[in-house]
């Protein structure tokens, strides 16, 4: 029986922070990552989207779903559904190492109130007089 194929993956972290390295089967999804990644996500602060115009200055932020988190690996944003073995032709021919992969945080930007009554309302088209 064929040994199954192991690759081994650390995450980079926005600040420079590593989460990892560990051993994922090839048959282990993009989306399982994401959860391993929000799992094993330092603690230390929440993100409030009103506290922060900069991302890059907030360095509190952590991801609350999958879909807050983009893996991204030789340039490319590696899409939920898609195996490590559907990927691999991204992480190349490598020799047996670690594999690092760049993690970005887009936490998902909910409307406040007053913005959902502004797009309620309905739109208001001025009228205009052309005089021949």
């Amino acid at each position: 029986m064929p040994e199954e194929d192991l690759v081994e993956l650390k995450f980079r972290l926005y600040d420079g922070s590593d989460i990892g390295p560990f051993r994922y089967s090839s048959s282990s999804t993009v989306g399982m990552l994401k959860e391993r990644i929000i799992s094993e996500w330092p603690k230390g602060g929440s993100f409030d989207s009103s506290q922060c115009l900069d991302l890059r200055l907030n360095k509190k932020i952590i991801p609350k779903v999958a879909n807050d988190v983009k893996l991204i690996n030789a340039g490319k944003i590696l899409e939920n559904n898609k195996t490590i073995a559907q990927c691999k032709p991204t992480f190349g021919e490598l020799p047996a190492g670690v594999i690092t992969m760049h993690v970005v945080v887009q936490p998902s930007v909910t409307k406040t109130k007053s913005e959902k009554k502004i797009d309620e309302l309905p739109k208001k088209t001025p009228c205009s007089c052309s005089i021949l």
